[in-house]
């Protein structure tokens, strides 16, 4: 399906509107915070609020990986968001781009950033052909507001808009993603980093100069194909950060001597052993909270589980380029097939020639 049709179909089916669900008035939809919206690939400056961020200390904002975060609204002292869950082309690597569904413009949608002891209020409105919801992966918060369809929520209709509004309790590093049709949703994209900052100093949270984070996912895009296949179970063929893969991949940049943290997020259908060349790392936080500082050991890779954060961080003492990598071989290659033979032994010469005749008629 090429990108037009891909749009009109969707575009079509969503016929958007400005109706509500969840007892939100049409008075209240025109005061909507305007929706921002971000298309490109490339990582975005820290975006830190002007003035006074709400219940705590300024604090030292995140850099999402080939992503960006989210401005707010203050109103009457509640931060409000807007989030527009809607289709996407993502521009996977130069000259890859791919039909996904996310959030604002990109997949993964925009990272949101809070303090502790915010109250929070977002908008979400569906601009999918089918209704969705948004779960806050690890918060704590009403039983009403944790995005489940059919259990604690009626789903987002198409074209509907719903309110989520809570109080960021703790400080830590979540996700947020649907909780309906997710086989579907969330092979399509539809994801998202959430770091609620503490509102004071904290004995298990030390100051960085650095501070970045980033999603593992996994798309099936066959040869030829611009749209992910939904129905894939374990047989991924492109395994990303971010909706990104080499050579597409900003690099994560510090100081020689800088304090660094890296939040690792996972949403893939396996697990992945992320290992860092040229440094010792701490596990420092999980998306359940910071680790006991007695509970922590050097490392040099960790293993992020289905659904799992994990926070790393590490002093930047050895000047260099250092690789980053899941240690499973097969996910560091794009795009991985199961049916090429093995080729060892093989004489190649004038092979590339021959592709290339071939792929110019």
């Amino acid at each position: 399906m090429q990108r037009r049709q891909f749009f009109q179909r969707t575009l079509a089916a969503t016929a958007f509107t400005a109706a509500s669900t969840a007892g939100v008035s049409r008075a209240a939809l025109a005061g909507l915070p305007e929706p921002v919206i971000r298309t490109g690939a490339d990582t975005a400056a820290p975006w830190l609020p002007p003035g006074v961020t709400g219940a705590g200390r300024p604090y030292r904002p995140v850099v999402t990986l080939n992503g960006w975060t989210m401005p707010f609204r203050m109103n009457q002292g509640v931060k409000e968001f807007h989030l527009v869950a809607e289709p996407v082309v993502r521009e996977m690597a130069p000259g890859f781009e791919v039909n996904m569904w996310g959030y604002n413009g990109q997949s993964p949608g925009p990272t949101i950033e809070v303090v502790e002891g915010d109250r929070v209020r977002l908008f979400v409105t569906n601009r999918l052909p089918e209704p969705t919801t948004i779960h806050w992966h690890g918060q704590r918060l009403p039983n009403g507001m944790d995005g489940v369809s059919g259990v604690n929520q009626p789903p987002i209709g198409v074209g509907k808009t719903f309110v989520y509004e809570f109080v960021a309790r703790r400080p830590g590093t979540f996700m947020y993603h649907p909780h309906a049709d997710e086989m579907t949703q969330m092979a399509m994209g539809m994801m998202g980093f959430w770091v609620t900052h503490p509102k004071g100093r904290h004995p298990l949270i030390d100051d960085v100069e650095r501070d970045y984070c980033f999603l593992l996912n996994a798309f099936d895009v066959e040869p030829g194909a611009h749209t992910p296949s939904i129905n894939t179970m374990l047989d991924f063929n492109i395994w990303a950060w971010n909706s990104r893969v080499f050579p597409g991949l900003d690099p994560l940049v510090a100081r020689l001597g800088d304090r660094v943290r890296v939040r690792i997020g996972n949403l893939t259908m396996t697990n992945h052993p992320i290992h860092v060349h040229g440094i010792e790392f701490e596990v420092t936080g999980t998306d359940g909270g910071p680790v006991p500082k007695g509970a922590r050991w050097p490392e040099v890779t960790t293993d992020v589980a289905v659904g799992q954060m994990r926070q790393i961080e590490f002093l930047a003492d050895e000047p260099g380029d250092w690789a980053m990598h899941c240690h499973k071989s097969h996910h560091t290659m794009g795009a991985m097939g199961h049916d090429v033979p093995t080729m060892i032994g093989v004489d190649h010469r004038g092979l590339v020639q021959k592709i290339q005749r071939l792929v110019s008629r």
